[in-house]
This record gives C-alpha cells, structure tokens and sequence, in this order.
C-alpha cells in the first residue's frame, strides 16, 4: 500500500525549468506548494546508476537530504533500440554541459544514419520523504523519429518525437494535451492515483 502525500511542501528535485513547469502544472489540482532544487541552491548530484529508477531515487533522496523536506524526482530520457537503447539515462548527457538539446538531437539523427526509426521515451519518478520512505512509478510513449526537429513548445528531444496515433511532435503539442499521453503524465497518473487520491 502506496504512503498518501499529506505534507504542504514538496521540493521538485530538478533544475530544468521545463521539467519543473511540467510537474508543477501535473500537481495544481492538488494544492500542494512545489519548490524546486534549482531555486533552494541545492547542487544536482552525481547519477551513477544504470537505471532512470535508480537515478530518481538518488536526485530525490539528495534534495531530501538539502532541504529536509518530502522530495519528487524524475529521472526521464529517449531510449532508441536501433542505438542500443542510447541515449536512454544518458539524455541530457548528450546535451553537453551547455544543455544544447539541438546538438543532442542533431547527434541522435546522425548515429541513426538509416536506422529503424522508433523510439520511447521513459519517465521515472521517486517520491522520497525524510524519514527514508520512498515510492517509484514509471510511464513510457512510444513513437518514431522525425528530422528536421519542429516545434517549440516541448524541451528536451520532443521537436524530434511523434508519439505513435499523432502527426505532430511532442514540440508541437499543446502543454495541456502532452500532459495527457506523455511518459510522465503517466508515471504521475500512477502517483496520483497511489499517493494524492483522498
């Protein structure tokens, strides 16, 4: 049986401002105040595990440790089979230290080369309290890779993504019709329903 989230604040463990408007609007309908670790200072740590689980749980257990506060990470990326499921917990990795997701999209086209075309993204997130607790949900969409990128209202690979049953990419989407068929809108579907439903 999931922990229900009672607790007033809740610190998104994320210093990307489109993650963070993502999560942020996912929560409104539940009152709950979100801070960010980007706006409380607290330093992004080191991800070393080889999973997007495992990577959340250790952003959200590291902005329960600076802040003392309940904690929600996501841990999220493009996982394309034809490179070996690259660049998967490797995605905003691939974006070098300036976070240049158009080189990091110009870099997943050119290793594609003639490559099968399909693609998911996968959404982790962890909910961590300070006492140790700890909930884990996942969501992924599948879809195919298109070149050029277009649109401009996504972040991250989403000009370059086309969920499968659309003709536009994830760049082009509306935010509030993303938040319906993302992999993070269904991951936080799963929260919701196990930890934010009275």
């Amino acid at each position: 049986m999931a922990r229900t989230f009672t607790e007033p604040e809740l610190v998104i463990a994320t210093h990307n401002p489109g993650k963070l408007r993502e999560i942020a609007d996912l929560l409104a309908p539940f009152g709950t105040k979100v801070l960010s670790a980007g706006e409380l200072g607290l330093p992004e740590p080191v991800e070393d595990e080889d999973t997007f689980i495992g990577n959340a749980l250790i952003k959200a257990r590291a902005a329960v440790q600076g802040s003392g506060k309940p904690a929600l990470s996501d841990d999220s990326g493009l996982v394309v089979p034809a490179l070996g499921g690259q660049p998967g917990i490797h995605s905003a990795r691939w974006a070098g230290p300036e976070k240049d997701f158009d080189l990091a999209m110009e870099k997943v086209w050119t290793e594609l080369g003639d490559g099968d075309r399909r693609a998911h993204f996968a959404c982790a997130l962890a909910l961590c309290w300070p006492d140790g607790g700890a909930e884990t949900f996942e969501g992924t969409v599948y879809g195919t890779l298109v070149w050029p990128p277009r649109g401009d209202k996504g972040f991250g690979y989403d000009p370059m993504f086309i969920p499968d049953g659309h003709a536009i990419t994830f760049g082009e989407f509306e935010h509030a019709e993303k938040h319906t068929i993302s992999h993070r809108a269904t991951a936080f579907r799963k929260l919701v329903q196990a930890c934010f439903q009275p």
